[in-house]
């Protein structure tokens, strides 16, 4: 059997591996780099723009800060006391906060020109405030916030307020009566305003509603006559009233047995019942009992 000769020649030459080929033995070495140039950089915005510029044009919207775009010496940053808050420039306190530059007095003026030809004019009837609280009694008054926050929403901006005069209501005695228990702290007797604060939905339009029928709810309520309450008599009765009252009768029978009666005397008797009232329902002190002293020698026609 014939051998086979092996060329040794070939296996003397120990192969080496080249992690990093050699550029001389790479043909992409043997090539040109290409050389970049950098951009020029050019001056800021601001440094270019003219004093009488349409800022609105500039910045016509609710942004984050741009400093080249802002042509202000702006600080911004806590320091060591004695030094200069840093620039605007390649500051991030000027980037987080909220700004107003897109509420210029002048962009409001544009904007507000923009939309007068959706409203209409005032009307010129109601020239007064009089007039107004005649023909809107209601008053609803609500708050926005502006702060520095991930989100813009505030809790604090459901809260809805409804004032009303309790005199636009047209209520009797008794449903103003029962109106003022249902309510107790919430009427000023002072202003005469019923106030009603609605803060228990999560949004502003649910509290509005909310507030309305609440107010809706009160009055109904109110001119309601619960079948017991016809069965009340005068000791039951929360408060004096002089219409139908014992006094009166009393007084009554008085004046028919008297042979001389002043001249004035309804406005006597007028006199007589509002400070009678007043002594039941405020109780006694010096200035009830003289009034209500002053009005008994009068319709008795008594020299003091």
């Amino acid at each position: 059997m014939a051998g086979k000769v092996l060329d040794t020649d070939a296996y003397d030459d120990f192969r080496v591996l080249e992690l990093r080929p050699n550029k001389s033995n790479n043909m992409r070495g043997n090539r040109r780099k290409t050389a970049y140039k950098k951009a020029p950089v050019h001056p800021p915005r601001s440094n270019k723009m003219p004093v009488d510029q349409d800022w609105p044009s500039v910045w016509p919207v609710a942004r984050v800060f741009h400093p080249a775009s802002v042509p202000l010496p702006l600080h911004q940053g806590w320091v060591e006391p004695g030094t200069t808050p840093p620039g605007k420039f390649a500051n991030a306190e000027l980037m987080k906060i909220p700004n107003f530059l897109h509420l210029t007095p002048p962009a409001i003026q544009r904007q507000c020109e923009a939309l007068k030809k959706f409203c209409t004019e005032w009307p010129k009837e109601l020239d007064t405030d009089e007039k107004i609280d005649h023909h809107f009694p209601i008053q609803i008054t609500t708050s926005d916030y502006l702060h520095s926050s991930p989100t813009i929403r505030d809790a604090r901006a459901r809260i809805v307020t409804l004032q009303v005069k309790l005199s636009t209501l047209h209520l009797n005695s008794h449903a103003k009566d029962k109106l003022l228990r249902l309510v107790k702290e919430r009427y000023d007797p002072v202003t005469d305003i019923l106030t009603i604060v609605a803060e228990r939905c999560p949004l502003r339009k649910q509290n509005i509603d909310y507030a309305m029928y609440l107010l809706n709810v009160l009055v109904s309520e109110s001119w309601k006559t619960e079948p017991w309450e016809n069965e009340k008599s005068e000791p039951d009765m929360e408060k004096y009233v002089w219409e139908g009252s014992q006094s009166q009768r009393t007084l009554q029978q008085l004046l028919e047995r008297m042979p001389n009666k002043a001249p004035d005397l309804p406005e006597v008797i007028k006199q007589y019942s509002v400070n009678v009232t007043r002594f039941h329902n405020e109780g006694e002190d010096t200035e009830n009992v003289n009034a209500y002293k002053e009005s008994v020698i009068k319709l008795l026609g008594l020299n003091a």
